[in-house]
C-alpha cells in the first residue's frame, strides 16, 4: 500500500509546471497529504557591492514568489487540504532535494517540456537532476502530453 504523508510540487510559475501543480493537488487531495509548493529564485549575488546593491530587488522578488505561490491555487483547489508555501533561494535542483531531506517528503511532483536533442544535451534539466538526486520517489509531468488528471469541475 502506498501511503503519501508529503507531496512536494517545485514550480517556476510556467504552464508546464502548472500541470505538475495540477497533480500534487489531486495526488495530495487522494493520499490526505501535505501539499508543499516551492519556488527557487536562483542566487545570482556575486560580490559584497553587486548584493549589496540587489538586496533590495532581492527582497521585492521573494515578496513576488510568495505571492505568485498562494495565487497559484483556487480556493476550491486549496479547501480541505493542508498547504505551505516555501520560497527558497539557490540552485533549484539542490533547493528542492534539500527540502525533500529536510522535511521528509514522499513524492516530488515535477514538470518538464520537451526539448530538441541539442538542447537535451547542453544543459540537463532539473527534473533529470531531480531524478538522480532525490530521496523519494520523482513523478515527472510532460507538458504538453496525455493528462490523467480531470479538472474537479469536469470530474463531477
Amino acid at each position: 500500500m502506498i501511503a503519501l504523508k508529503s507531496v512536494l510540487v517545485p514550480t517556476d510559475f510556467s504552464e508546464a509546471s502548472g500541470v505538475a501543480v495540477t497533480y500534487g493537488v489531486a495526488l495530495a487531495r487522494t493520499f490526505g497529504a501535505r501539499l508543499t509548493l516551492l519556488h527557487v529564485i536562483p542566487d545570482s549575488f556575486g560580490d559584497d557591492i553587486i548584493a549589496a546593491a540587489t538586496l533590495g530587488m532581492f527582497q521585492i522578488a521573494n515578496n513576488n514568489a510568495s505571492t505568485r505561490l498562494r495565487s497559484l491555487l483556487t480556493e476550491e483547489e486549496r479547501r480541505g487540504l493542508e498547504i505551505q508555501y516555501v520560497v527558497r533561494t539557490g540552485d533549484a535542483e539542490h533547493e528542492i532535494v534539500e527540502y525533500a531531506r529536510q522535511y521528509d517528503v514522499d513524492l516530488i511532483v515535477a514538470s518538464t517540456r520537451p526539448h530538441g536533442a541539442v538542447a537535451h544535451m547542453l544543459a540537463s534539466s532539473v527534473p533529470e537532476k531531480l531524478l538522480r538526486h532525490a530521496p523519494c520517489p520523482v513523478l515527472i509531468v510532460r507538458h504538453p502530453e496525455h493528462d490523467f488528471v480531470m479538472p474537479e469541475a469536469a470530474a463531477s
